[in-house]
């Protein structure tokens, strides 16, 4: 496949995770068309790219940073549509809805840290070294975020706590 092949294939994995980061449908297509603005215009710098759908998701992670780091210092709030978001329209199958909806609240509660790693593992497929390069940070830290994002999920959906290890002397 192709250069360019690779990064159009890599859009609807780049529109999830966008709009996990984001919750908003708007904000979440216009990051990620300046995140293929900003890989296509380095498609001539870095040449020796070696694997496309791990550096797309750098990219993007660092403008949502960015982006984050700017509205923090100009203190805006940005009201975004995550309640809108989370209502899954009802089907014949009002369970799933209702356990969809828990799990969309469920990770409106994580952390943003947490929220990347487990989106980036779970959803996206994406191994942790891959992970680790893309947020900027050890392998043993996207291990220790998704632990704890997947038992924080899972006091959110189940209401109880894994059992903590106990020191043995």
């Amino acid at each position: 496949m192709t250069l360019m092949g690779e990064i159009e294939a890599s859009i609807p994995a780049l529109r999830r995770y966008a709009w996990g980061l984001l919750r908003n449908g708007h904000d979440a297509d216009d990051l990620v068309q300046d995140c293929l603005v900003r890989a296509l215009d380095r498609l001539t710098t870095d040449a020796a790219i070696s694997a496309v759908r791990p550096w797309l998701f750098t990219i993007m992670h660092n403008l949502f940073v960015s982006r984050w780091r700017t509205l923090r210092r100009r203190r805006d709030i940005v009201g975004g549509d995550a309640e809108a978001a989370a209502e899954v329209p009802v089907g014949p199958d009002q369970e799933g809805a209702l356990v969809m909806r828990d799990l969309l609240a469920g990770l409106e509660l994580l952390s943003d840290d947490q929220r990347q790693a487990l989106l980036l593992v779970t959803v996206e497929g994406l191994e942790y070294r891959e992970v680790a390069a893309i947020l900027g940070i050890p392998v043993g830290t996207v291990m220790s975020r998704l632990s704890r994002a997947r038992d924080n999920l899972q006091v959110h959906m189940d209401g109880r706590r894994r059992p903590s290890l106990r020191r043995v002397k």
